[in-house]
């Protein structure tokens, strides 16, 4: 039998092009301009509802987006605003901010880009940063130094906010006051009667520049007062928490100052498995005012934090682009309130 070869099979298709934005004006009918004040959302330029409808679905029908680069070069700089990823878990407190965050500046036609630094930091991590050209960059922690400031800036951003503990030459700044949470913390527990304190100190790397102050906080609340205070190292880990709650009447604290709820939440529970009464034996407060800690039994009692707006931030971001050689702005942006609960 004569075997007739198959022919041979036709080529894949290549890649299709990628739609442009003379592509939606042919289909929406209307100039690559209308599309360009569209899609970018200009408000300078009045375009009537029924031929914005008309861009946006022929836009939505191609599956065309807009270039950044290219708008990036006809404005003279880019619209991204780059977040460095925090280096330890964000808090629900703290993602909760980042979201309102984002949602204004997306408000504000700039786009949000989170960026990962494992295994840098300060100025090593602003060379990085700097290489995607951003326009703006919210540092959170702190780190950062003056050199990171002027790479970020000869890079071409125009704003560099710091949102830490101090402020840094040439960067706008939010404080964030973490030594009155501790304060706010000690002064309530003195005032319930308390005068053997313990003040958690986690273990985990990076969160020293929030754990020191709250600590000197309550050092603060009770100098010069009949009252002590012990700082009490402490892993986010469940045998951490079960050994020291192993030698806590060893100890005689009356009273603890747990760093946030997270941290007083387990801690407490591994004092109730011991048997130590709260708050009968020992008073127990946090921060953050998480809804968990109004779950357990008894109730914890916590510092509120007042975060910044994100929308404030947002505008603070916006008047920097606009104006990026203005006075470098700095505000105090975290309040503390006791909530008084079963726990303490």
């Amino acid at each position: 039998m004569v075997q007739i070869p198959k022919p041979p099979a036709p080529p894949p298709p290549g890649p299709r092009s990628a739609p442009t934005s003379a592509d939606v004006a042919r289909l929406a009918g209307v100039s690559r301009a209308t599309v360009s004040y569209v899609l970018n959302n200009t408000g300078a330029v009045r375009i009537s509802e029924p031929t914005r409808r008309r861009v946006q679905e022929a836009a939505r029908e191609l599956g065309y987006v807009p270039h950044a680069a290219a708008r990036s070069l006809r404005a003279g700089h880019s619209r991204m605003v780059l977040m460095p990823a925090p280096a330890i878990p964000a808090g629900p407190l703290y993602s909760q901010f980042i979201n309102e965050l984002q949602w204004a500046l997306g408000r504000l036609d700039y786009t949000v880009v989170q960026y990962g630094t494992v295994g840098l930091h300060g100025d090593e991590a602003a060379r990085a940063w700097a290489e995607l050209r951003p326009v703006a960059v919210l540092v959170p922690g702190s780190g950062l130094g003056p050199d990171g400031v002027a790479v970020l800036k000869r890079s071409g951003a125009r704003a560099v906010v710091i949102l830490g503990p101090e402020p840094v030459d040439g960067a706008h700044a939010l404080l964030m006051d973490h030594e009155s949470v501790g304060h706010c913390a000690g002064a309530h527990l003195y005032a319930r009667g308390r005068r053997r304190i313990g003040v958690v100190v986690p273990g985990e790397p990076g969160l020293e520049p929030y754990s020191r102050p709250r600590l000197d906080g309550v050092r603060r609340a009770l100098h010069g007062t009949d009252g002590t205070v012990t700082a009490l190292p402490l892993a986010f880990e469940e045998r951490a928490a079960a050994l020291l709650a192993a030698r806590w009447r060893g100890l005689g604290l009356d009273a603890v100052f747990a760093y946030n709820d997270e941290y007083a939440m387990l801690l407490m529970r591994a004092l109730q498995d011991e048997g130590v009464r709260i708050p009968e034996e020992t008073a127990v407060i946090g921060a953050d005012d998480l809804m968990l800690g109004r779950l357990l039994r008894p109730r914890l009692s916590t510092v509120h934090l007042e975060l910044p707006s994100g929308r404030d931030l947002a505008e603070l971001v916006d008047r920097a682009v606009r104006d990026p050689g203005a006075v470098p702005e700095t505000h105090k942006a975290l309040g503390a309130t006791v909530v008084h609960r079963e726990s303490s």
